[in-house]
C-alpha cells in the first residue's frame, strides 16, 4: 500500500515540443499543429494533467517563442516555457535545469513526454507515475510489436523474433535524482543517447516496463495526422 507521503509527491512533466514539423509538411512547429482546433501540445498537456501531472515544463524552439506563449495561454495546468537545444537530449537537459526553481530540494516524479504523442491515455500516464512512486528509478510504457521485423546487414537479412520486442512510448517516468544524475553524467562524458531511459541505463539503473497504449502513437507523418483527426472526431 502506498504511503500518504508517496501520494503527495510532486509530479512534473517535461514536454519536448521543439520539433520542426517538416515531415508533416506543416507551416508551424509540429507541437502547434491543430487537431480539431486544439494544438498537439495542449492535447498532450491535457492528457498529462488528467493522468496526475501537476505542472509542466515545455521546451520550445528559440525562433517560435511568441507562438508557443500564445498557445500556452490556454494550457490546462501551470506551465513554464524554456528554450530547447540542438538535440533532444539538450532540450531535456534544459527542462531539467528548471526543476530547482519549481521544486527546490524536493524529490518527485519527473515525466518526460514528446508533444507529438498527443493522445496518450491518462491511465498510461498514471501507470508510469505509480511505478516510480512504488520504487522504480525509471519507467517506460511499451507495446507489443505486431509487424514482422527483419534485421538487415551486409550478409543479407533475417527475421527477428518479435515476441521479444517492444515499442517504446512516452511519457517516460523517473525519480528526480536519478534522471538529473543521468543527464549530468552524459554531459560530463559527451555521450549521446536516443531516449531518457537509455540515459539512466548508462548510469547503471534498471528500467521498468508498464503497459502502453496504441493511442499514444507518435504523430510524425501526414498519415499520422489523418489518424489523429479520426481519433479526435471519435472522442467526446
Amino acid at each position: 500500500m502506498m504511503s500518504t507521503d508517496s501520494i503527495a509527491e510532486p509530479v512534473v512533466a517535461i514536454v519536448v515540443a521543439a520539433g520542426s514539423g517538416s515531415r508533416l509538411g506543416a507551416a508551424v512547429p509540429k507541437a502547434l499543429v491543430p487537431i480539431a482546433g486544439v494544438s498537439l501540445l495542449r492535447r498532450s498537456l491535457t492528457q498529462l494533467a488528467a493522468g496526475g501531472a501537476q505542472q509542466a515544463i515545455v521546451v520550445v524552439p528559440a525562433d517560435e517563442v511568441d507562438a508557443f506563449d500564445a498557445d500556452l495561454g490556454e494550457a490546462p495546468l501551470p506551465t513554464r516555457r524554456v528554450i530547447g537545444g540542438a538535440q533532444r537530449q539538450d532540450s531535456v537537459a534544459a527542462g531539467l535545469a528548471v526543476l530547482p526553481e519549481l521544486l527546490g530540494e524536493a524529490d518527485g516524479v519527473i515525466l518526460i513526454h514528446d508533444a507529438a504523442r498527443a493522445f496518450v491515455p491518462a491511465d498510461v500516464v498514471g501507470r508510469v507515475s505509480d511505478a516510480v512512486r512504488a520504487g522504480a528509478p525509471a519507467v517506460i510504457p511499451v507495446t507489443a510489436v505486431t509487424d514482422t521485423i527483419r534485421e538487415v546487414d551486409d550478409l543479407g537479412s533475417r527475421v527477428i523474433d518479435r515476441t521479444r520486442l517492444r515499442g517504446v512510448q512516452t511519457p517516460q517516468g523517473f525519480r528526480r535524482s536519478i534522471i538529473e544524475d543521468a543527464h549530468a553524467a552524459l554531459a560530463e562524458t559527451g555521450t549521446p543517447v536516443t531516449d531518457d531511459a537509455a540515459a539512466v541505463e548508462y548510469t547503471g539503473n534498471e528500467v521498468a516496463l508498464v503497459d502502453g497504449d496504441a493511442l499514444a502513437f507518435k504523430i510524425t507523418t501526414p498519415l499520422d495526422l489523418l489518424l489523429a483527426r479520426a481519433v479526435a472526431e471519435g472522442r467526446p
